[in-house]
């Protein structure tokens, strides 16, 4: 079972995020997947999260407990939900946006500009698709197979290539930075 929390502002994709990985787990990897949100009264740049629980079976309590993933896209999610990620866990940060402190080997850190290649890409609003790319990549638990065939109907249809390309780009730099911090060359 996994335990994933995705957090950062409004503005972000970060409700996006758990609801296109919940839709390819369910539909496309077999498995099952709940979601939950909330956000602050901003509907842009205000706190967000959302979290999403896999499982090979029935999900029976749909709130993480102790989240197995972090992802912190704003350095004031990263102060409020680092705390709470299990140890040995995995946490994956925006880090042109967060400087993260606190034991670096309590968890497995994986830091990425992701708002930087969404601007690359063309456009910051794919961040979000970035995340999901890097996150399939160093977790395994989403195929990346899935995730592309959960856009349609989450994505604008007009944008639908870029994001598949956003999402590519997070997926090949999330391969090169797992094999990074599995030989101890990233903290």
């Amino acid at each position: 079972m996994w335990e994933i929390k995705f957090s950062g502002f409004g503005g972000q994709g970060i409700v996006r995020c758990a609801l296109i990985t919940g839709k390819a787990i369910s539909l496309y990897d077999g498995k099952y997947a709940t979601m939950t949100q909330s956000f602050g009264p901003e509907a842009r740049g205000g706190a967000c999260q959302s979290q999403l629980i896999i499982s090979d079976s029935r999900v029976l309590y749909p709130y993480c407990t102790v989240p197995g993933v972090l992802i912190a896209l704003s350095q004031e999610a990263f102060d409020k939900y680092e705390p709470g990620l299990g140890d040995g866990g995995v946490l994956i940060y925006e880090e042109e946006l967060v400087k993260p402190s606190g034991d670096p080997n309590r968890v497995k850190r994986y830091p990425i500009p992701a708002t930087r290649f969404a601007e690359e890409a063309g456009n910051r609003l794919f961040t979000n698709l970035v995340v999901l790319g890097f996150f399939s990549a160093v977790t395994g638990a989403c195929s990346p197979d899935a995730m592309k065939k959960a856009l349609p109907g989450l994505v604008p249809d007009r944008f639908l290539k870029k994001n598949m390309a956003a999402f590519d780009k997070g997926y090949e730099y999330g391969v090169t930075q797992h094999d990074a911090v599995a030989a101890g060359a990233v903290q």
